[in-house]
């Protein structure tokens, strides 16, 4: 890798060159103050009491509030350092909602100025929608490429059109076990947000399961995903999002321990994505599984998205793309099958692996 003065990175590649641009350092101080920002706002919504309950030897927080004769309980996240510091300020945090609003409406306004290339607005209406409902705070995490045009911030890079591979399709995942364990459900309904937005679900083979909904007038795809964890890739309920969701291989790796993010979309919209480094190495899976067929066009963008992260993470986060490699190589010989088989079809990808395991 050759490292040009004022943001520019080059990594060489057989036949090809590309190319990466920095965000300034403002934009990528302005990105993540957004996030905080977002977070505050999230703390600030409770409405009863924060309470600390433990469910299979983890502890997850809820706002725990009583109306009339009955205890509601709402999540609010896994327990963490961070979480319970915003709960321990949450009515400081209530009393500057409005003075936090005009902040992250004015970071934005300071992102699109320096070029993110942000959210469209079909799309950032929709994760909107979404959000409102609870489905990031109940388990839900954003994949596929909308979640790796998100990288844009957290890695601070400024990605082409290519690189951003644009569409508008989006693709949830979570945890069947998280998603029952909860014991609580989207308000409103899933399926009653992707109605306003026109769209319509697409039949399944197992009577009664949507996994899927094709929105009219644009051929837009919602897709509901979740591990699976046996030898069969089936439907299963995801109980708190209140949708059934296809099961896949491998899908548990991409999902464990995601990020919280921000889609760059009028004030903001707080969301959740897999770990850059996850997600780079599950690419790999991911394009050896659709290397031959009709999906071989989208293997070769697995690739290259995996190739665009690789390069970063190997410069800015070794430890993190080593460790997520050795982590994957270590579940079994088929998950080492595909990773290699897609490393010899990416002579750079092989290199930016070499590299970070042979680094002083």
């Amino acid at each position: 890798m050759i490292v040009l003065p004022h943001k520019i990175f080059l990594v060489w590649q057989p036949k090809m060159t590309i190319q990466f641009r920095r965000h300034s350092p403002t934009a990528q101080a302005a990105y993540h103050d957004l996030v905080s920002l977002l977070l505050d706002d999230a703390a600030a919504d409770i409405r009863g009491t924060p309470t600390a309950r433990e469910r299979n030897g983890r502890l997850y927080w809820y706002d725990r509030q009583r109306i009339g004769n009955e205890i509601h309980e709402r999540y609010l996240g896994d327990d963490s350092q961070e979480l319970r510091v915003r709960l321990d300020q949450y009515q400081a945090l209530k009393e500057q909602r409005e003075e936090r609003r005009r902040e992250r409406a004015r970071l934005v306004r300071l992102l699109r100025g320096e070029r993110f290339a942000g959210t469209d607005g079909t799309t950032g209406s929709l994760l909107a929608a979404l959000a409102r409902t609870g489905l990031f705070r109940l388990g839900g995490v954003l994949v596929g490429t909308n979640a790796f045009r998100n990288y844009e911030g957290e890695l601070g890079l400024r990605l082409t059109l290519d690189q951003a591979a644009m569409t508008n399709d989006i693709d949830i995942a979570s945890f069947e076990k998280l998603s029952l364990a909860l014991g609580e459900t989207v308000m409103p309904t899933i399926e009653g947000v992707l109605a306003g937005f026109d769209f319509a679900s697409v039949p399944s083979l197992d009577a009664g399961k949507v996994w899927r909904w094709r929105q009219s007038r644009s051929e837009t795809l919602v897709e509901f995903l979740t591990p699976s964890f046996n030898d069969k890739e089936e439907l299963r309920q995801l109980a708190a999002l209140g949708v059934s969701a296809q099961s896949l291989h491998f899908l548990n790796f991409l999902i464990s321990g995601p990020i919280q993010a921000a889609a760059v979309y009028r004030d903001g919209v707080l969301i959740r994505i897999p770990r850059p480094e996850r997600y780079a190495i599950h690419k790999l899976i991911v394009a050896d599984r659709r290397r031959e067929g009709p999906d071989s066009i989208k293997s070769r963008k697995d690739l290259m998205q995996a190739e665009i992260l690789m390069a970063v993470l190997a410069q800015d986060r070794p430890t993190d793309l080593e460790e997520a490699y050795e982590d994957a190589m270590s579940r079994g010989p088929r998950w080492r099958e595909r990773i290699e088989r897609s490393l010899g079809r990416s002579p750079e990808a092989a290199r930016l692996i070499e590299a970070v395991q042979h680094r002083e």
